[in-house]
């Protein structure tokens, strides 16, 4: 038996004890295997929600400015694509600081809140042409009235 069928049998061995482990913990408490408690609702939702979709625009909007600075040069679709780049990160940061209940959450929102406003404002530059920068702007804008909720 070489290494590779070794780590196979191995790790198949612990992926069966594990499942076994919790079969057998369910059994003896008398609940179901899959979930055996209930979460709460997280307060931060609406910020986890309006965090996500903005990196999802951004990254969309940040691909689209690439793509057209590779056509032409765009001196002020460069200064976009670095303030989507800033509301991509901070709004990914904050979407797990959210989803946990950071006790940094407060302070980051307030600086979130200065990056989508400076992506919005760029991306408003554009939005009669690009529809995606159009919805970028409209995700910050989103993002931003959460993260107030929180920074009030």
């Amino acid at each position: 038996m070489d290494r590779r069928e070794m780590l196979k049998v191995t790790t198949g061995g612990l992926i069966l004890a594990a499942a076994g482990s919790t079969v057998f913990a369910a059994e003896k408490t008398k609940q179901p295997a899959a979930h055996q408690h209930q979460h709460e609702a997280n307060k931060n939702q609406g910020l986890i929600d309006a965090a996500a979709d903005s990196v999802k625009k951004g990254q969309a909007c940040l691909g689209h400015g690439l793509w057209m600075l590779s056509q032409r040069e765009y001196k002020d679709m460069a200064v976009c694509a670095m303030r989507v780049s800033d509301m991509v990160a901070a709004c990914t940061a904050i979407e797990q600081l959210a989803s946990y209940n950071s006790p940094n959450l407060v302070k980051m929102a307030r600086v979130v809140m200065d990056i989508c406003k400076d992506c919005e404002k760029e991306c408003r530059k554009f939005e009669k042409d690009e529809e995606i920068c159009k919805q970028t702007a409209d995700s910050c804008v989103t993002c931003f009235n959460e993260c107030k909720k929180i920074a009030a």
